[in-house]
C-alpha cells in the first residue's frame, strides 16, 4: 500500500484524527452548556454523534501515536479496511447530525423568531460549526481511506 498523507501510522493522520476528535468535544461542550438542548431531539441526536466521533478519533488516534512511537506501519488490508469502514459510518452520522442541527437552527432560532436567548442561540451556532469542522476533518479521513483501499 501507498504512504499517502493522512494514512495511518502518520503524523499527518494523527493530526487528522486530534482535529475531528477536538472539534466533536469543542461541539458537545458549547451544546451541553445550554439549559434547554434536550427539549430538541436534533440537538440530543448531534450530542450522541459527536460522542460517538470523540471516541472513534481518540481510539485511532491512540493507535496512530503507538504506530509513530513504535516506528510501525499501520497498512495491513483488514486493519486499514476497518479504519474505512468507521470512518464511512462516523463520517455519515456526523453529517446527518450536523446538517439537522443546522436546519433546526435557522428554522427555529432565525426564521421563526423563538431565540429569546441571544447567548444560548450562539452557544447552538457555535455546536452546528464545530460539528460541520468535524465532519470536514471525517470526510477527509475517510476518502484517504479509500483512496488507500484503491491503491491497495
Amino acid at each position: 500500500m501507498k504512504n499517502f498523507a493522512g494514512t495511518p501510522g502518520t503524523w499527518t493522520g494523527l493530526v487528522l484524527r486530534i482535529a475531528q476528535c477536538l472539534f466533536a468535544a469543542a461541539s458537545i461542550a458549547s451544546m451541553a452548556t445550554t439549559t434547554t438542548f434536550f427539549n430538541y431531539t436534533a440537538f440530543c441526536y448531534l450530542i450522541a454523534s459527536m460522542g460517538l466521533q470523540v471516541i472513534w478519533s481518540f481510539g485511532l488516534a491512540l493507535m496512530d501515536a503507538y504506530a509513530l512511537l513504535r516506528k510501525k506501519v499501520l497498512h495491513n488490508p483488514i486493519v486499514v479496511s476497518l479504519f474505512a469502514v468507521g470512518d464511512w459510518v462516523t463520517a455519515t452520522l456526523s453529517l446527518a447530525a450536523s446538517a439537522s442541527s443546522a436546519g433546526i437552527t435557522v428554522l427555529y432560532f432565525g426564521d421563526l423568531g423563538g431565540c429569546s436567548l441571544v447567548e444560548e442561540c450562539t452557544k447552538y451556532q457555535m455546536a452546528v460549526a464545530f460539528a460541520f469542522l468535524s465532519w470536514i476533518s471525517i470526510a477527509i479521513s475517510s476518502l484517504i481511506m479509500f483512496w488507500l483501499i484503491a491503491a491497495g
